[in-house]
């Protein structure tokens, strides 16, 4: 424990240095404007941001990253409260209590409410990170190619089974992800595989490229005909009304450390998305609630719990990014990439490896949620103003940004053409209901994956059995057979009950519909 906490102190030594601390301040400034934005979420403004990263030291550029990670989480329950916008689906719950609450003169408040819950939830998550360190540094040296195959293919499985819609679509875009991810040459044996006699192919996709086509090209596509203004009616509000009293705090106390409880367990769990956890979390409280008739009317836990799970799963999500390069969603794979990308191989080395990294980015979350919370209480008028700017103008900001961005990372002109392809296959995907977060999971870990395979069997003289006879190797390998054991199970029962083939988090996730609606109502 001793030692935690002297690491935590060279972390903070490590944020608060002048370059860090201006990065980690820009980071969350950019993730709260874009979490106000309806469309613009934390994976279009990575996406666009990751080619400046390769100009910069692994350290503020992983800040930075984070910083609209977890800023974006804020900047999206303000327009879900004041607005009953639900600018990203994770927030789309929080309309339910947020904006009765609005109605009854206590926006406010509601506001004040989910400041407390995030900040709060917020080191708990940074908390469980930094006692959990201790014991990943332990077994860190007992993985080997075997054990790294093994966590990182339960990973993809996670991954694609547990995402939303049907398991076989998301099996499927995990495939396409990985095919993605073989093209170029190949490191053992340096033939071209899948480039078709593209020379501009030979180093593989980009990872840039991907990320802005799948999440920023294809989101302009498919909402390139909402142009109307947003009316944002009379949103002004001062310090003092956003000062919950004591009985607004007792009344979420108790829903915010449940929620806190929910979003931690769910972060530690690979492939289960932000949304579904604040689903969850709404749900709990209804479920024990002594009156639940009145959640939808306007109550403080309503509101308090599914910020909170939203975000202690936030940070909790970087413990498999950065401990066990596994990522949790499609944002994890795209600060994993950045990581890869910098040269830093993520794993259970490197705590010990990268120590300024980890620590410092852990010191950073504490930095900049205080940031947050000092910006937004005398800017949300600002943020909700910021609601009125014409889509005309800013999707096409967006796609020019996009094009120099892309262009910046090689001056290469292929690799606009890239985006544009992955940006209308992203937006067919997206239009057929295919999940495209697995692309990207499959994409960044599948050679990876490849790699520790091939490295495995080397060792082993081509003998398969050296994934189940090493123990951390074989438990892996098991938990993965029962995932997909289970998802067919559910799927086969579904069947036989005249269902559609859904996964469970889809069932949770049909009330994001109803948010969808709602942006398109209110654009």
């Amino acid at each position: 424990m001793m030692q935690s906490l002297h690491d935590l102190w060279f972390g903070f030594g490590v944020a608060f240095q002048g370059t860090n601390l201006m990065w980690s301040f820009f980071g969350v400034l950019v993730g709260n404007l874009i979490g106000v934005l309806p469309g613009m979420g934390a994976l279009s403004a990575i996406s666009i941001l990751l080619p400046l990263t390769y100009a910069m030291h692994p350290v503020p550029a992983i800040l930075m990253l984070a910083g609209i990670f977890y800023g974006s989480q804020y900047g999206g329950a303000i327009g879900a409260i004041l607005l009953n916008l639900p600018s990203h689906p994770p927030h789309a719950v929080t309309c339910l209590d947020g904006y009765p609450l609005t109605k009854q003169g206590k926006g406010g408040t509601a506001l004040g409410i989910t400041m407390i819950s995030s900040f709060f939830a917020a080191s708990v998550g940074i908390l469980v990170m930094v006692f959990a360190s201790p014991l990943l540094t332990e077994i860190a040296f007992k993985f080997g190619p075997t054990e790294i195959f093994s966590i990182m293919l339960l990973g993809l499985l996670a991954g694609s089974t547990m995402s939303r819609g049907s398991p076989l679509k998301g099996v499927a875009m995990t495939l396409f992800g990985l095919l993605c991810g073989c093209v170029g040459t190949d490191v053992n044996s340096g033939a071209f595989r899948f480039s078709f006699d593209v020379p501009e192919l030979s180093d593989g996709l980009e990872l840039v490229a991907i990320a802005m086509g799948l999440f920023g090209v294809a989101d302009f596509l498919l909402n390139v005909n909402r142009m109307k203004v947003i009316s944002t009616g009379n949103t002004n509000l001062r310090i003092r009304d956003m000062r919950p009293s004591k009985e607004e705090l007792k009344q979420a106390i108790w829903p915010m450390i449940r929620g806190t409880a929910v979003g931690t367990v769910f972060g530690a769990m690979p492939g289960t998305g932000p949304t579904i956890t604040t689903f969850i979390a709404y749900a709990l409280e209804r479920k024990i609630s002594k009156t639940p008739e009145k959640y939808g009317t306007g109550v403080i836990g309503g509101v308090a719990s599914p910020e909170a799970a939203s975000h202690s799963k936030t940070q909790v999500d970087f413990i498999p990014t950065m401990s066990l390069g596994i990522p949790g969603d499609a944002v994890m794979a795209l600060i994993l990439g950045a990581l890869m990308i910098q040269g830093i191989q993520p794993g259970p080395q490197l705590i010990s490896e990268h120590p300024d990294i980890f620590w410092g980015l852990i010191a950073s979350f504490w930095i900049g949620n205080a940031l947050l919370i000092v910006l937004n209480v005398p800017m949300i008028g600002v943020w909700v103003k910021l609601l009125q700017v014409p889509y005309r103008y800013l999707f096409p900001s967006a796609m020019f940004f996009i094009a120099v961005g892309v262009f910046s990372t090689q001056n290469n002109l292929f690799q606009i053409w890239e985006v544009l392809a992955f940006g209308i296959i992203g937006a067919i995907l997206i239009y057929l209901n295919f999940s495209v977060a697995p692309i990207m999971l499959g994409f960044v870990l599948g050679p990876m994956v490849e790699e520790n395979f091939r490295r495995a069997l080397l060792l082993s003289r081509g003998d398969l059995a050296i994934f189940v006879q090493r123990p951390i190797s074989g438990t892996f390998i098991a938990i993965s057979c029962m995932l997909l054991i289970g998802v067919t199970w559910s799927a086969w029962r579904g069947r036989k009950r005249g269902k559609p083939d859904e996964s469970v988090a889809e069932e949770v996730l049909a009330s994001a519909h109803v948010a969808a609606r709602q942006i398109e109502q209110a654009t």
